[in-house]
């Protein structure tokens, strides 16, 4: 670049933009306006992106309440009658790596339990002699009717697991969307 082109370049206009003097009469472009967005722009941006969010909330919404009714997915247990009354069953549910236990209560009835812990997630296991679910790593006691805590630190109820009995077969049941 020569001497006689720095002359032509003013360095001052815009923060140390260059642009040609010359080539301003040509181009009336007004840099500083370029860099800022006006009220009106950006009440603009903010009423659209408002205005699609509420529209896709909204029919997210309507799809949700006239979408289908969630179908239950089934796993047979066990055989009712090969789980003694008083007893306990292990079995996985609702994944092939998740434990469940079903209990047969005295009168007769079943109820089904996550058998992770809500204090650690460690193992639950049925004590029948004191009719009790133990948490072993921190004493934890459940109430097997309820799944309720009764001693220790948990403070949540065990995950109940829905079962039916169809057949003489105890089924687990669980909703999908």
């Amino acid at each position: 670049m020569s001497q006689g082109d720095n002359k032509n370049l003013d360095l001052s206009y815009n923060q140390g933009r260059t642009l040609p003097r010359r080539w301003r009469s040509q181009f009336p472009l007004h840099w500083d306006a370029d860099d800022q967005v006006s009220r009106r722009e950006l009440l603009r941006f903010t009423v659209l992106t408002s205005g699609a969010l509420f529209g896709g909330t909204s029919m997210l919404a309507v799809l949700d309440w006239f979408g289908t009714t969630g179908q239950a997915r089934t796993q047979q247990v066990v055989a009712a009658n090969q789980v003694p009354e008083g007893s306990a069953y292990y079995f996985n549910y609702p994944a092939s790596d998740d434990q469940a236990v079903l209990l047969h209560l005295p009168g007769g009835q079943f109820v089904a339990y996550s058998q992770k812990c809500t204090h650690l997630s460690c193992s639950v296991y049925y004590k029948p002699e004191r009719q009790e679910l133990l948490c072993p790593c921190h004493d934890g006691v459940f109430d097997p009717v309820t799944g309720d805590p009764v001693a220790g630190p948990p403070q949540r109820a065990l995950p109940r697991i829905r079962i039916r009995q169809e057949n003489g077969m105890i089924i687990a049941e669980e909703e999908t969307a």
